[in-house]
Parts: C-alpha cells; sequence; structure tokens
C-alpha cells in the first residue's frame, strides 16, 4: 500500500482522490485526499494510519474540510459562509484493499454519504512515454534546434538518464508532503538557520519558496523540480557527469523542453505542496543566498505528484496540445559538447560559483572523461 494512489471517485458525489502512504515499519501512515469535481465546493483531508501491513484495512477517520479555492484547512464554523448549504461529514468508515496493481477505498460517512474509488499507483518508476524527437538526433541537431525556438517561451532541465521526471522528495520511498511540510521544512529552517546570513520567514509565502529552492540546489529532496531558460544550460547538466546508473539506457541523455507560456496561459499555477489538488506548477523563487540561481538562469516547478509525466500526458490529451517535449543526445558526444558549451562559458565554474565549481571546471579540462577517485 506504500506509495501514491490516485483515481476517480464515484458516490454520493464524484470527483478525484488521492492517497500519500510512507512505510513506518509495522504500519503505514500518510493522507487521503478528496475533492469534488465541483470546485465550489470544499474539499476533503483524513490522517490515515493503518492498524499493520495487511492488505486491507478497515479504519474510522476523522475529516477535515478544506478551502475550496485555497486549499487551506478550513475552520468548521467557516463553512456555512464559504459553501451554503453544504453538510460537511466529520468522520467516516473507510475499506482499503489492494487489488493487484489497485487500490480500492470505499467509505460512509457520519452524514450518510458514501463514495468508492478505485485508484491507481503512481507509474513513475516505469519507463518514460515520451518518445524524443526524430529531428534532433546528434548535437549539432540539437545546437541548431535551440537556436531557432522562440524565446522566453519555453523552459529546459537536462537529465543524464532518460528517466520519467520526478523530484527528489518523491524518487525516495516518501510520498507524504505533509509529514515534509511539517517536520522536515522546521529541522532544516532550525538547523540551516545558524549557516545563513538571512533569518527566512516560513510564513512569507516568498521566503518559504526560497528557501525550499536553497535547500534544493544544496540536495536536500524536496518536491521541487530545477528547470533553465537555456536549452544550452540544460545539456551541460545533462552532459555534467559520465556516471550512468545501472538502469538507466546509457546510450543516450535526455533534455526536456517545456512551453512554461502555454502552460501558465491554461492553468493555474498553484504553489503549495499541501492541501491542494494534483498539480504541476512554475515556481520563480527569490534567489536568496542562492548565487548559482542567476548564472543558471534557473526557475522550478513544484508538484504535489509522483508522476509528473502522466499528469502532463492527461492535460496535453484534454487540451489537444504538446507542452512538454524530449530530446535525446547521444552520450559519446560528451567531450564535443562540453568543449562547445565551454566556448559559451557554461562550465563547473560558472555554473556554481565558489571553491568546488572551479576545481570541477579545470579537472574537467585536465582530466577529460577520466574517473578521478577523489578521497
Amino acid at each position: 500500500m506504500q506509495g501514491q494512489w490516485i483515481g476517480k471517485y464515484q458516490g454520493s458525489n464524484s470527483g478525484t482522490a488521492v492517497v500519500d502512504l510512507d512505510d513506518f515499519g509495522d504500519h503505514l501512515e500518510g493522507n487521503a485526499y478528496v475533492f469534488d469535481d465541483d470546485p465550489k465546493l470544499p474539499g476533503t483531508l483524513a490522517f490515515v494510519r493503518t492498524v499493520d501491513q495487511s492488505p486491507k484495512q478497515t479504519l474510522e477517520l476523522r475529516l477535515t474540510p478544506l478551502h475550496p479555492f485555497t486549499g487551506d484547512i478550513l475552520p468548521r464554523e467557516q463553512l456555512p459562509e464559504i459553501a451554503p448549504g453544504v453538510f460537511h461529514p466529520e468522520t467516516a468508515t473507510a475499506t482499503f484493499e489492494i487489488k493487484g496493481n489497485t487500490l480500492i477505498v470505499s467509505w460512509t460517512t457520519s452524514v450518510g454519504t458514501t463514495g468508492v474509488a478505485a485508484l491507481a499507483k503512481s507509474r513513475s518508476a516505469e519507463p518514460s512515454d515520451y518518445a524524443p524527437e526524430d529531428s534532433v538526433k546528434s548535437w549539432d541537431q540539437f545546437k541548431a534546434h535551440a537556436s531557432s525556438i522562440e524565446p522566453e517561451r519555453f523552459v529546459f532541465r537536462g537529465q543524464g538518464t532518460t528517466h520519467r521526471l520526478r523530484t527528489a522528495f518523491h524518487r525516495s520511498k516518501r510520498k507524504d508532503l505533509i509529514r515534509f511540510m511539517n517536520q522536515d521544512i522546521p529541522t532544516l529552517h532550525q538547523i540551516l538557520s545558524a549557516r545563513t546570513k538571512h533569518l527566512f520567514n516560513l510564513n512569507d509565502p516568498q521566503h518559504n519558496a526560497a528557501f525550499y529552492n536553497l535547500v534544493q540546489h544544496h540536495g536536500y529532496p524536496t518536491p521541487l523540480l530545477d528547470w533553465t531558460r537555456s536549452p544550452f544550460v540544460a545539456a551541460y547538466f545533462a552532459f555534467r557527469t559520465d556516471r550512468v546508473p545501472r538502469d538507466a539506457n546509457d546510450e543516450t541523455v535526455r533534455v526536456f523542453m517545456f512551453d512554461s507560456t502555454a502552460w501558465r496561459n491554461d492553468f493555474n499555477q498553484i504553489l503549495k505542496v499541501t492541501f491542494a489538488r494534483p498539480h504541476f506548477s512554475l515556481l520563480h523563487a527569490l534567489a536568496i543566498e542562492n548565487d548559482r540561481a542567476i548564472p543558471q538562469q534557473a526557475l522550478s516547478s513544484v508538484t504535489n505528484l509522483d508522476d509528473i509525466e502522466s499528469y502532463i500526458r492527461q492535460r496535453e490529451a484534454e487540451n489537444q496540445k504538446r507542452y512538454l517535449r524530449v530530446f535525446d543526445i547521444p552520450r559519446a558526444e560528451r567531450e564535443a559538447v562540453l568543449r562547445d558549451l565551454r566556448m559559451m562559458g557554461i562550465t563547473a565554474g560558472s555554473m556554481f560559483p565558489g571553491f568546488d565549481g572551479a576545481c570541477e571546471e579545470i579537472r574537467t579540462r585536465l582530466f577529460g572523461n577520466d574517473r578521478v577517485a577523489v578521497a
């Protein structure tokens, strides 16, 4: 049952249900969300703790209403004002049962409403469904294409593998972002405040986003993904290392091109990781104490989804548009690529200002593709 499960539900109402469960050894914990198809109706949040690890659980859940517009927890005394005539139940008896690759959830609430959902487990660990563009199969073809596209419309991401888009947080075994927000972020803030010149006010949305972005850039798993406005910076990050994970395609690297202008025009950008409908949103965080952001021409995406690509696919099908394209470039061209990028001023030294970046740049220049053991 561990993981993220998403699907539609039917019953007294209809909508989307999401279950995020983390493994605690002898049991599972996490949160379940229910969002009505009518966006004017409040959503529902329920904390879930299983009795054990058995594939069928019947649980008593306390239900918390979520504001239909902000997604914040909605005090019950405000319900009549926000959703007149709506009776939001306080509890539910719910059954969770694994059947093959599906989580069946059924419930009856304290006001007599019912629902049933067949939720699919995230496909994020499967190979990507996106096929690389046929017109770009070499570095020279990628350079030509990158030089021809509309400026400022697209954002790019380089990966040394052809794996699906997935945040570092979701690549871990954890999926419950409420736990991340309530435990990880306060702990990081407490410890890192002794090491930053600026004191981040996490109650300020801009400071909060900047703090997430800062820890992301220093290797802490977050629900953010790094993007850049430059296709060539993205290519640098795709080719930066020649070390290939065992389960990766060792012949190519991948650059993603995302139509950020169309996506922003077509969908609300939700800058929240919890209490929100499934979303993938672009984030322009303040570069507080983040001297890498400017040379990398960086921005981020934020999401509560484990499987980003399936969500984008779904939106593409609904709108009959292409938002995401991928380019696979032969790994064998790495030396030529890094040489060209160095002529453009894109090196470890420029991307990572400081001592470490300078050493990496000189090491790459003088040792090339040799794998140097670092003590």
